[in-house]
């Protein structure tokens, strides 16, 4: 009986991260839109952006240097800190429950 609480609560944890995730990455691809806009990112030829190019934003490359957007920048690499710490977290939530 405990072990089907267990399963239980582990997948309702498990579909809990992943709706949080799912949020902070969204949370930061609109912040890397804004970055890459403050950067001089220039739009597509029919005026909507293009992909969010996450990584190199995250790992300041072609990044405006001013204050206002490496805060933004670290705010983004925070969120995207977390949405890995999470699922290391899940992961040893498992392991531990063997589940």
């Amino acid at each position: 009986m405990e072990a089907e609480v267990l399963k239980s609560g582990f997948f309702w944890l498990s579909a809990l991260w992943g709706v949080v995730s799912i949020a902070l990455l969204i949370s930061a691809t609109r912040l890397c839109y804004r970055i890459e806009a403050r950067s001089g990112r220039p739009l597509l030829k029919h005026g909507l952006p293009g992909y969010a190019n996450v990584i190199p934003v995250a790992l300041n490359v072609r990044v405006a240097q001013d204050g206002e957007t490496q805060a933004m920048r670290r705010r983004m690499n925070w969120r995207l800190i977390a949405i890995l710490a999470g699922f290391a977290l899940l992961h040893l939530f498992r392991w531990a429950g063997a589940v």
